[in-house]
């Protein structure tokens, strides 16, 4: 649903609302600038602007391309600038697009909304208000009014992500055969998406701040590169957390990989148990299938089965034992050789 919000700043710093952007046009002609707030606009909307206030239709298209990257564009009567902003939440980052147009008379505004239904300069006409000694210098110092507000709400974004990558990672130490490492790629994802958009943003007030921007006085420079040191602080923030997430990523494959090995050494260990036990009782079944066959009664006789068997049963005992011992000692020997080997 398309919404727009017309005001006249007199330089007495007075924020009038106006019916009309021809009204507010008119209003600005006695003195003072005019700011046109546009939320969803139709395309009809800003192409009248294209002859009230001379916008090119190229940066026209632009605010309807979701697939902008922010930057700033000269034009013969204004400067035009795509800026992001960054909302964090239910685990899912959201970047809105909000169009500037900049000229010696006038501010338009325009932007969109997010997943939860509220334009992303919800409430900026306040904000404005509580800042209008600032703003009442001209459309530079309100800019900056709206450019400093869609920042330090990005600071809100990239601080939820940060108590979410600390989740995540006393979620990995905790039980790591439980974790779920998409939501760290999931995550790098996010933050790939920011510094690429804080990279193109700070370009954008390296160009204001070097003078670039006709229409931003040396004057207004100043509050603008305090915009840029925020930048460059989230951009190394967001350096930060990809190095982090990187890290986590290679202590889950380590932590994986040694639960993989504990796992494989207690199944050696217990298939080397088991085999110890074969190896003990192999020799003892070839005996107990001779003796279950009564070859001992066919060699000795039927009547001397009461001292044959018994001797049988305690000659098993003496090999099982003497079996066993032998195993062992060659498999102490086995490591001794080893040590050496290694030594």
């Amino acid at each position: 649903m398309s919404e727009s919000w017309f005001y006249h700043i007199s330089q007495e710093g007075k924020l009038s609302s106006v019916a009309t952007d021809d009204a507010a046009t008119a209003a600005a002609k006695g003195g003072g600038f005019l700011w046109l707030d546009y939320c969803q606009p139709t395309k009809e909307e800003l192409s009248k602007l294209i002859d009230l206030l001379g916008l090119h239709p190229l940066s026209i298209e632009d605010c309807f391309d979701e697939n902008q990257l922010p930057k700033i564009e000269d034009f013969p009567l204004n400067t035009f600038i795509i800026f992001n902003s960054l909302d964090y939440s239910n685990r899912k980052l959201s970047i809105g697009e909000i169009d500037l147009f900049i000229g010696d008379n006038f501010l338009v505004t325009v932007s969109q909304r997010n997943s939860e239904n509220r334009r992303l300069l919800d409430g900026i006409e306040h904000i404005v208000e509580r800042d209008i000694e600032s703003a009442r210098h001209g459309p530079a110092f309100l800019m900056h009014v709206v450019l400093d507000h869609v920042v330090d709400r990005k600071f809100l974004a990239i601080e939820a992500l940060e108590d979410e990558l600390d989740a995540l990672e006393e979620a990995m130490l905790a039980d790591v055969s439980n974790f779920n490492p998409a939501e760290l790629i999931q995550l790098r994802r996010y933050l790939l998406s920011i510094r690429k958009s804080l990279f193109h943003e700070r370009e954008i007030l390296v160009k204001i701040c070097r003078k670039d921007c006709p229409y931003i006085s040396e004057k207004a420079i100043f509050h603008y590169r305090d915009i840029y040191d925020h930048l460059a602080k989230f951009f190394e923030l967001t350096e930060s957390y990809r190095d982090i997430v990187t890290g986590l990523m290679e202590i889950y494959l380590s932590m994986l990989n040694n639960q993989m090995n504990k796992a494989a050494y207690e199944t050696n260990a217990t298939v080397r148990r088991l085999t110890f036990i074969t190896t003990i009782f192999m020799p003892l079944t070839l005996l107990a299938g001779i003796g279950g066959m009564s070859e001992w009664s066919m060699m000795t006789g039927p009547h001397n089965w009461r001292i044959t068997y018994p001797a049988f049963l305690l000659a098993m005992v003496v090999i099982g034992f003497a079996n066993y011992y032998l195993i062992k000692w060659l498999e102490k020997r086995s490591r001794l050789r080893g040590k050496r080997t290694r030594g």
